[in-house]
């Protein structure tokens, strides 16, 4: 997902706020100011930008410059951007194939006549399936752009595909959308965040759904559709609030009548967002395509929520944190001699996981059973269950590599051993994991890691086995966030809470989400050392040697003092 999408701050970015909401907005960079209008059917609220035409005598650098302004103007296939090009250019220019996103932009003429570069800071780049790629500060692309004379006035006769769109225009144009795929038992809807502009999320959502989702969930998500479909035709219709999802015929025909109600399940969960769409129809080549529900295929379910309760450490033994009072593990051996820190509970057993006071060694324990140790290394991240029972935990290995390891204890006879997983990403190279934690639907990995004092919020997608082992992780996108996080927890399928903890100052925890560039500050509080959340925002808590507090509206309110390190299950 996209780092923070920097908007123009202060009164410029008032001031083109103030112009969309008037009716009247304006391209945010210098040159003619155009008319903007509602949009059109799909979302009603988003603003349409009506760029200007080209101008008598205007050179080529202005040309170019004002072709890529009229890149806002969507409108009628991006009709006033093509007339900033040659016939031939206007027919085979595609400007949906991807969106450079840009801090700042400039002309710049080569050693070629008539040819030029358009080089651009890239902030960002959406491709043609609304994926975000980020770039860091001070990433230059150049874009080749020829140039020649038609009746005398100069146009654009050579351009790649695609657009470029400053930060704060794209604020305005695009909007981020979650497309929904199913967890690998079609048990769990998984939402995958994509960008697109606001008065064509329909289609897009569905050509972005037929064609797979994003690199980092491949291979760790489902989707009802099979490879090769296609829309029959270039446009999904909303009609008296039906979406007309038309498929290619073969493909759609072949399908069992189970996986067809799938898919208008996972179109269904898709266009929530979309307030004109009611409900979703397939058809095959424009004909009306029956979608049968015996009851057998259960709808997914969408942002899987946490029990109530916590897992907490009192008395230096493992305790049930619920309703501000605190309980005994039910069944569970005493393990005060082991100094327990960070414990995790399982979403779907009794089996329980925890650290040694110096994060060095992984602890599982199930009911009756003494607690068994599972790994030893220099340094453990915090433990973290998923729904196949498995626990994780990330640290060097041997050679001092950081591994991520994944072990189930629940089951296992006392003495027997436990079945465990190594992974070692590529991506992980060299960083020092903080926090490793799995999502609710146990298809993504939170991990947080760090390398020469700074760390990086990444989301990275979970390959499993046919019986549910894990396999591999996949390349992670980035979170952006104003802090310089160590720990962090899920609130719900799209949004994370993420702290450094100090026990000593104020700390600000924050709230970074998928569908969002922009990182939410939560209030300060003092001497915050630990983070836990639970079902939505209102959920998050946190610890301090004074106690427990809970998120509260604009602060926070104290709830108990005694256990530390409270954490859901999961």
């Amino acid at each position: 997902m996209p780092r923070r999408l920097r908007l123009v701050k202060g009164a410029a970015f008032l001031l083109a706020l103030v112009f969309v909401l008037a009716g009247c907005a304006r391209i945010p960079t210098s040159g003619p100011v155009g008319k903007s209008s509602e949009g059109s059917a799909g979302n009603l609220s988003a603003p349409v930008f009506l760029p200007a035409a080209p101008q008598p005598g205007a050179s080529p650098e202005t040309i170019i410059d004002y072709f890529y302004r009229a890149g806002s103007g969507y409108e009628d296939d991006y009709a006033v951007a093509r007339q900033y090009l040659t016939q031939a250019s206007s027919v085979s220019w595609k400007p949906d194939q991807r969106a450079l996103v840009y801090r700042d932009a400039r002309v710049v003429a080569t050693d070629t006549e008539n040819v030029y570069n358009y080089d651009l800071d890239v902030a960002y780049t959406i491709d043609a399936d609304g994926i975000a790629t980020q770039s860091p500060e001070g990433t230059v692309e150049k874009i080749p752009v020829t140039v020649t004379q038609v009746d005398g006035e100069w146009r654009i006769s050579a351009i790649p595909d695609g657009t470029a769109i400053a930060e704060e225009t794209f604020k305005v144009i695009y909007g981020a959308y979650p497309i929904y795929f199913y967890d690998p038992t079609f048990t769990f809807a998984v939402p995958d965040v994509r960008w697109f502009i606001r008065n064509k999320t329909v289609k897009s959502m569905t050509s972005a759904l037929l064609a797979g989702p994003a690199p980092y969930l491949r291979g760790a998500v489902a989707s009802a559709f099979p490879s090769g479909i296609k829309l029959a035709r270039e446009s999904v219709p909303v009609v008296s609030g039906a979406a007309q999802v038309d498929l290619t015929a073969k493909e759609l025909m072949e399908t069992s009548p189970a996986d067809r109600l799938r898919m208008q399940m996972q179109l269904t969960l898709t266009f929530r967002s979309q307030p004109d769409v009611v409900n979703v129809e397939l058809r095959a080549n424009q004909d009306l395509v029956r979608v049968e529900d015996d009851g057998s295929v259960l709808p997914p379910v969408q942002d899987k929520s946490v029990p109530s309760r916590q897992i907490a450490i009192s008395g230096n033994e493992l305790v049930r944190y619920e309703n501000n009072r605190v309980s005994p593990l039910p069944d569970m051996q005493p393990v005060s001699a082991l100094n327990p820190r960070f414990p995790a509970e399982s979403p779907v057993s009794q089996t329980a996981a925890f650290l040694n006071d110096g994060r060095t060694t992984l602890y599982g324990i199930n009911p009756g059973q003494p607690a068994r140790s599972l790994t030893t290394r220099s340094t453990l991240s915090r433990p973290s269950f998923d729904l196949n029972d498995w626990v994780w935990t990330a640290g060097p290995g041997g050679n001092g590599a950081t591994e991520v390891v994944a072990y189930r204890p629940g089951g296992v006879a006392e003495g027997a051993s436990v079945p465990a997983v190594t992974l070692a990403p590529a991506w992980l190279a060299g960083r020092t994991v903080k926090e490793l934690r799995i999502s609710r639907e146990g298809v993504r990995a939170l991990v947080i890691s760090e390398q020469n004092g700074r760390t990086r919020v990444q989301v990275a997608g979970i390959i499993r086995g046919g019986d549910g082992t894990p396999r591999e992780l996949t390349a992670p996108v980035t979170l952006a966030t104003d802090s310089n996080p160590d720990q962090g927890a899920w609130v719900s399928d799209t949004t994370v809470a993420v702290m450094k903890g100090a026990a000593a100052s104020n700390v600000t925890p924050e709230l970074l989400s998928l569908t969002s560039g922009q990182p939410q500050q939560l209030a300060p509080w003092p001497g915050l050392v630990a983070l836990s959340a639970g079902n939505g925002a209102e959920e998050v808590y946190g610890q301090s040697a004074e106690g427990i507090f809970q998120r509260l509206g604009n602060g926070w309110s104290p709830q108990i003092k005694g256990p530390i390190d409270p954490s859901f299950p999961g």
